[in-house]
């Protein structure tokens, strides 16, 4: 695995999950909070809120949490965000994307880039790096879904695009615009997702050294760190054999 789930691998691995938890269900909040309030609060009526509580319930966030956020947005209480995106470089000339919902532009912009500043980035005007990817719809799995095969028979007769399969689970990619569509046809053979997301799929991948590689991880660090920031994708590659040396 590369970019994104690698890295969320790693913070798994490393500890730390009280804080983390509370930290994914805030930014969950705020994804269904803002997904309520672009649409009908109605998740059977507005997929983006759909997949908003469906990644919600993954992450076992309480229905009354989940509830509270849609509830939210239809009192039309809260701030008001905007979707944000930055792209830049980090160590070993990786190319990253973030994601960033806010309610204060400069505030974001300027944490944003005192991360890539501080941990051997440059942060880049917006289309710096994203020609690099594609926009692509991404569910995930859990091994515990099926073997190889099975999941990748379900995910053809879906409609899918891809299937990369481990041994930790399996990553599904649809275009854009089917992604709806391929989750919901998924879910009647394999049961619900782990997570289903619009991602960055990186065209060309870039093997990151030891050298590089703490660093970049602590830069990718700071940035999922930050409250602003919904998600961090990355065009990077980690051999298993540094991760054990860096991730402890």
């Amino acid at each position: 695995m590369a970019g994104h789930s690698k890295f969320k691998n790693i913070m798994h691995r490393k500890g730390a999950q009280d804080k983390k938890r509370s930290a994914q269900f805030s930014k969950l909040s705020r994804e269904i909070t803002v997904a309520a309030k672009m649409g009908a609060p109605d998740p059977d009526m507005n997929p983006r809120l759909r997949l908003a509580v469906n990644n919600a319930k993954a992450a076992s966030m309480p229905k009354d949490n989940i509830q509270r956020a849609i509830d939210k947005a239809s009192a039309n209480e809260g701030d008001d965000y905007e979707e944000v995106r930055y792209e830049g470089y980090g160590p070993g000339g990786v190319a990253l994307i973030v994601e960033a919902l806010t309610d204060n532009r400069n505030r974001t912009a300027t944490n944003v880039r005192t991360a890539f500043s501080k941990n051997g980035g440059n942060l880049g005007a917006t289309g710096a790096v994203s020609h690099g990817f594609e926009r692509k719809g991404l569910i995930e799995y859990p091994a515990s879904a099926g073997d190889e095969e099975k999941v990748l028979e379900a995910a053809i007769e879906a409609g899918a695009d891809d299937v990369e399969s481990t041994e930790d689970g399996h990553t599904i990619w649809t275009d854009m615009e089917a992604l709806h569509e391929v989750a919901g046809a998924l879910e009647k053979t394999l049961g619900e997702a782990e997570s289903v997301k619009l991602a960055w799929k990186p065209n060309i991948t870039v093997e990151v050294d030891e050298g590089n590689a703490g660093t970049l991880l602590k830069l990718v660090d700071a940035l999922d760190d930050d409250d602003d920031v919904q998600t961090v994708w990355g065009n990077y590659e980690v051999s298993d054999e540094i991760l054990e040396k860096i991730g402890g």
